[in-house]
């Protein structure tokens, strides 16, 4: 069994030794990977019918229907250029498999995957951060799966393009080692694009980022993410750039819209509470203002003194 990082006494600032705290890198990686490897598991058995589903969208775009290898001129049924998918070599259908089985489990595990680096992540984080752990969640698991659906959805269509380019007379053999790779790199690179707009929400609610700043940087931002679509992008069709470019920056200015709202939100709990919001180790803001000095009172008299003669004052001894 693993032996947890957090079963001694935890600091109550969330420190660790650099020992513990690569014992529970190393947890989190044990469990992100055997829940991924189990998930690959189960996915083996339904294999025949995952690849059909991933092979069927790209077939539907670019496959030719009723024409064989041998008749095949460049020309398929449908009256364009077509491509069919082959298997080279004797084990290349067992390594079709497992790509097949482990794109599956990648996707399929992302709650528990995305879960595993938040728990590493969260023991740094103050009181008033762990809670917003479902949030990111919530969201980074659909968000993911929404990246990786929009790569198998844009794939056909990039397909098309580039099978469009094919010279007069030459044939299109697909090999669907090659394919599975390229559609794993997308599911991989859409499903994290995806996740920019929840990273910076999260650095927004965390305090780290303010919505002006993000907004100041939307420039630099769109040439960013298109550059990034250019290069992370396995398909190397400009398609596939603005397909991934053009989402990613439209949450992007979500999550800025929703930075803009919390930090109005913030704003006007600050002012009604001036110690809102802060950490557990933040001292709150202290009144250095100086108060009024209340008048002296009147000069007591002297009155006669005790048996010993040393004169009292309205009952009060002199400080000597």
């Amino acid at each position: 069994m693993l032996k947890s990082a957090r079963k001694k006494e935890k600091d109550p600032e969330g420190r660790m030794p650099l020992a513990e705290h690569l014992r529970e890198l190393r947890n989190r990686l044990l469990k992100s990977v055997l829940a991924i490897c189990v998930v690959t598991i189960v996915a083996m058995f339904f294999y025949m019918d995952i690849a059909k589903f991933l092979m069927q969208p790209v077939l539907d775009a670019v496959g030719c229907d009723g024409v064989s290898l041998s008749d095949l001129s460049g020309k398929g049924s449908k009256g364009h250029d077509c491509a069919y998918f082959t298997v080279n070599g004797l084990l290349s259908p067992f390594t079709i498999m497992l790509k097949v089985s482990f794109t599956t489990g990648l996707v399929v595990a992302t709650p528990i995957w995305l879960y595993q680096l938040w728990a590493f992540l969260a023991p740094g984080l103050h009181r008033n951060e762990k809670k917003y752990g479902l949030f990111f969640v919530g969201l980074g698991v659909p968000l993911f799966v929404a990246g990786a659906y929009f790569a198998y959805l844009i794939l056909p269509t990039s397909a098309k393009v580039l099978i469009g380019f094919t010279p007069e007379g030459a044939n299109n053999l697909l090999p669907l080692d090659d394919f599975l790779d390229l559609l794993a790199r997308m599911i991989v690179v859409f499903g994290l694009a995806f996740e920019l707009p929840l990273l910076l929400i999260l650095l927004n609610f965390t305090g780290v980022l303010t919505g002006r700043r993000m907004l100041g940087w939307w420039r630099a931002m769109i040439m960013g993410i298109t550059v990034f679509g250019a290069i992370a992008t396995p398909s190397t069709d400009p398609i596939g750039m603005f397909a991934l470019a053009g989402p990613v920056v439209v949450l992007y200015f979500g999550a800025v819209g929703v930075s803009l709202a919390n930090d109005r939100r913030r704003a006007r709990r600050r002012a009604a509470d001036p110690d809102f919001g802060l950490s557990d180790d933040e001292a709150s803001a202290l009144d250095l203002t100086p108060e009024a000095v209340a008048a002296p009172s009147a000069r007591p008299e002297l009155t006669d003194g005790d048996d010993s003669g040393t004169p009292r004052r309205n009952g009060y001894d002199d400080v000597t």
